[in-house]
């Protein structure tokens, strides 16, 4: 498997994950996972009250894109996600770039390259 495959995990909130699917889609990015997860950085949570009593909520509501990418320059995607992301304030997000050793899709047996293909087959 010659071909470099590469993940990208974008954590941002929930707000965001409409444009940032549209931006995406536009540069080429077919498939994605998205999960909802809690999450806390520099901004520690912040506090509610409830029935009159304060309350510490120090995980935040996020979302996690997940993309693997092999034609798609991982420099476009992340470009891409700062641009539609950037407010400049807390909790606009973190990005995270991975190598990946192999992806095999598990309906044909393809791998590499060919897994992350989206051909049909007669």
């Amino acid at each position: 498997m010659a071909d470099k495959l590469t993940k990208i995990d974008i954590i941002t909130s929930k707000a965001r994950l409409d444009e940032l699917k549209e931006a995406l889609n536009e540069i080429g990015i077919a498939g994605m996972t998205v999960t909802n997860v809690l999450g806390c950085g520099i901004q520690k949570g912040h506090k509610e009250y409830y029935r009159g009593l304060t309350m510490d909520i120090n995980l935040l509501p996020k979302v996690k894109v997940e993309v693997v990418v092999c034609e798609v320059p991982v420099e476009l995607v992340v470009e891409t996600a700062r641009k539609v992301l950037h407010t400049g304030e807390m909790g606009d997000g973190k990005i995270f770039i991975y190598n990946v050793e192999n992806v095999i899709r598990i309906s044909t047996g393809d791998e590499g390259r060919a897994a992350l293909q989206y051909n049909t087959r007669s």
